[in-house]
């Protein structure tokens, strides 16, 4: 992700920032970085691997370590629009 990428802010009365990015370049967002708790660490990576516009991947990174603790995956979701 070394492409500009864009920040957006989701529903809700939290703030969540969310670095939406177009990473195989076919003009679609497929990456979704969001900040859950506010402590400027990404914690929750949402993939669309296949273009379909649903989440296929979802990682969670509970200890914020670069790891990632949790995948799930084809859990079906959709993405906050971007």
């Amino acid at each position: 992700m070394t492409e500009p990428q864009e920040t957006v802010e989701t529903r809700g009365n939290d703030r969540v920032d969310l670095i939406a990015q177009d990473a195989n370049g076919d003009g679609k967002t497929d990456v979704w970085v969001s900040d859950t708790d506010g402590d400027g660490k990404p914690d929750l990576f949402q993939f669309d691997t296949d273009g379909d516009g649903k989440v296929d991947i979802t990682m969670v990174d509970l200890d914020e370590d670069g790891n990632p603790d949790m995948i799930v995956d084809g859990d079906g979701g959709i993405p906050p629009k971007a």
